[in-house]
């Protein structure tokens, strides 16, 4: 079947959120005496299902400090990286051949629309997109990797699951995408790659290895 459309993870794979958040909270655990379990840390990324581990919540009940004032610093720390952080490489160069070529796209991701609309808007991309699909838009416990977000996509872009390409970093992203029977790209960062991100039907170190050609000619292949 031919290449019809497009659907992007976001967090870690159009923008690299992960690394800065994961370097914040080692920086605050070692001012505490404490090295952050990266290992579980990276367990929580794309979803759920994996883990629940909670990075203040551990750290407060390792340190007595109030968990809520770590998140809180956290967070204004890792956003003022992360608002300064550039598109990763490839990814303006897909979506804007994938536009070209009149395929249609959605982004499919486990975070809030409050936080994937307003990046998207940040770094110029939001126009590529037909729809974006937020964590609000399924059903509570409903994200990766349950395939809910991705089948809601297909839905939205009114393609078939064969006609389709997900791109996805992490585990939860790559089981949630195969779970919805679409053909699924890796793309795993420093962080996820550790967790060992398999399943997927090729993997690459980078969305700028890959061409829309290349794409169709899997995709044909594989069906």
């Amino acid at each position: 079947m031919r290449l019809q459309a497009l659907i992007f993870d976001f967090d870690g794979l159009m923008l690299d959120t992960e690394t800065p958040e994961v370097e914040v909270w080692q920086g605050i655990y070692r001012e505490n005496g404490y090295e952050l379990p990266v290992d579980e840390w990276v367990k929580t990324i794309g979803g759920y299902g994996i883990s629940v581990f909670d990075a203040a919540t551990h750290l407060a009940g390792l340190t007595g400090l109030e968990a809520s004032s770590l998140r809180t610093r956290y967070r204004r720390e890792s956003d003022e990286i992360i608002q300064a952080s550039p598109v990763l490489p490839g990814v303006a160069e897909l979506v804007s051949e994938g536009r070209r070529r009149g395929l249609r796209m959605a982004v499919a991701s486990s975070s809030s629309h409050a936080w994937v609309d307003a990046h998207l808007a940040r770094l110029g991309l939001t126009w590529y997109f037909n729809h974006v699909i937020c964590s609000e838009d399924v059903a509570p416990g409903r994200t990766k990797p349950n395939p809910d977000l991705f089948l809601l996509a297909l839905d939205r872009l009114q393609v078939e699951k064969e006609a389709a390409v997900v791109f996805e970093d992490s585990p939860n992203g790559v089981r949630a995408a195969k779970s919805a029977g679409v053909f699924t790209v890796a793309v795993p960062n420093p962080l996820t790659i550790r967790l060992g991100v398999d399943g997927a039907d090729l993997t690459v170190n980078s969305l700028a290895e890959i061409t829309l050609d290349e794409l169709e000619g899997l995709l044909s292949t594989n069906k």
